[in-house]
């Protein structure tokens, strides 16, 4: 690579359903990394890894990741292992390593696999990684107990040899960046990022397009709540009561509920994966043996021997973009011996995740108290990421500050452009998080 197209910064925005990158070149542009060959190439890169057993490879296991860990996947389900949203347990201290074909990977390992075919798939676009690396991170992490200094600390061995200076920026700062430079005049802006795994705001000063510091950040805040959680609703109305979420089993002669456990590991995409283990399958089927309605069991051990969570939730995720454009849809869903169809209102799913959105308009209005403001202080609202183009989370915005001063576009793609855009200033460091 030339020096002339050799980047000055990398804008790294690593989610938990999808991966962008950002160059902040020479020239002083931005430009998207593009993963894959033209014409199908892509500037979206799925965050996830898929694992096979192959004498060839080092150790005897191959890996992919992105669109082609899901490639190796859907060829092959039962003879891999398939990890998808691994950032979701960044944070988690229940969470130290899972084992694959008898190696444990931490979620740093993960996460310097995932990185290393993100690099290779990029071409000559990633040849020559710059020193300085502006990674994002939520404001709030995913998880039960999350803790942000552990995320750190795997945060940093994750991406140890991909940077000399790496700098950690908030998500939503990210956006308000790349929405500041659509903006020719001075105004007061709140970013509303809504992610795979958590929902993050920040409130931030925009001044004139000339200023010394165009961007003022004046609050942050986040919930744990997004597009993982939204899906879980869709599952636990349709799913898993089939699977046996509430019946009950016997043990010593007394009939006991099912514990919740199991359910709440099967609806989530970052431990349903994990249940493929000897230590799960035999937990289930001895609750199998003892349950009140063995065959429910039954099936949720179909589906993980099977590996039909990919397609499961790729069920889902049709029925919800087909929701967020259509009033009705149908959830269709056929694998591992298991069939399960529905037609579903978007009036039924706003219900469903109707708890979820009044806990993220309580986030929201603690950021806007935090930054002092009130509602009508507030000139523009920039919501970016894939479930912002749910219509009940467009209904929120449009009722507490009117539809007119509402901005969207680049969902996918605004907080890596962001992050490029501050990776180029002379002191990326004053934006850095803690």
């Amino acid at each position: 690579m030339t020096d002339s197209l050799k980047a000055r910064s990398l804008g790294l925005d690593f989610g938990t359903t999808n991966t962008v990158v950002a160059r902040g070149d020479a020239d002083g542009g931005t430009q998207l990394v593009r993963f894959g060959s033209p014409p199908s190439a892509s500037a979206v890169f799925r965050s996830a890894l898929c694992f096979w057993e192959d004498e060839r490879a080092w150790q005897g296991v191959a890996h992919e990741a992105g669109p082609w860990a899901i490639e190796e996947y859907l060829q092959s389900p039962l003879d891999c292992r398939f990890i998808q949203s691994f950032k979701s347990v960044a944070a988690s201290p229940l969470f130290e390593r899972t084992l694959i074909y008898n190696r444990p990977y931490g979620f740093e390992d993960l996460g310097r696999t995932f990185l290393q075919h993100l690099v290779h798939h990029a071409g000559e676009a990633l040849t020559a990684l710059p020193d300085r690396i502006i990674i994002g991170r939520p404001v709030e992490y995913a998880g039960a107990r999350a803790d942000a200094q552990l995320a750190r600390q795997r945060y940093d061995l994750m991406f140890e040899a991909f940077g000399t200076e790496l700098i950690y920026v908030y998500e939503p700062l990210g956006a308000a960046h790349s929405y500041a430079a659509r903006l020719d005049r001075p105004a007061t802006i709140l970013v509303a990022d809504f992610g795979g795994g958590t929902t993050d705001f920040s409130v931030v000063r925009i001044a004139e397009p000339n200023a010394s510091r165009r961007c003022t950040p004046l609050a942050h805040a986040g919930i744990a709540i997004a597009g993982d959680q939204f899906d879980y609703r869709i599952i636990d109305q349709l799913v898993l009561p089939l699977l046996g979420k509430g019946g009950q089993y016997r043990s010593f002669g007394k009939v006991l509920d099912i514990p919740g456990g199991y359910f709440a590991d099967f609806g989530n995409w970052s431990r349903l994966a994990l249940m493929r283990s000897r230590k799960t399958l035999d937990e289930l089927r001895r609750l199998q043996r003892d349950a009140l309605d063995p065959e429910q069991i039954g099936r949720m051990i179909k589906l993980i021997e099977n590996e039909q969570g990919f397609a499961l939730y790729d069920a889902v995720g049709q029925l919800k973009r087909a929701l967020s454009s259509n009033e009705a849809a149908r959830f269709a869903f056929n694998g591992g011996g298991i069939a399960i169809s529905a037609d579903v209102e978007r009036s039924q799913f706003e219900q469903w995740i109707a708890t979820d959105l009044h806990h993220i308009e309580a986030t929201m209005d603690h950021a806007l108290a935090k930054a002092g403001v009130t509602t009508s202080d507030i000139d523009k609202i920039f919501l970016t990421g894939g479930s912002s183009l749910i219509p009940a989370i467009r209904k929120l915005f449009e009722r507490r500050f009117g539809r007119e001063h509402i901005a969207t576009g680049d969902e996918l793609t605004s907080i890596a452009h962001g992050l490029a855009l501050i990776g180029m200033e002379s002191d990326p460091a004053q934006w850095a998080a803690g």
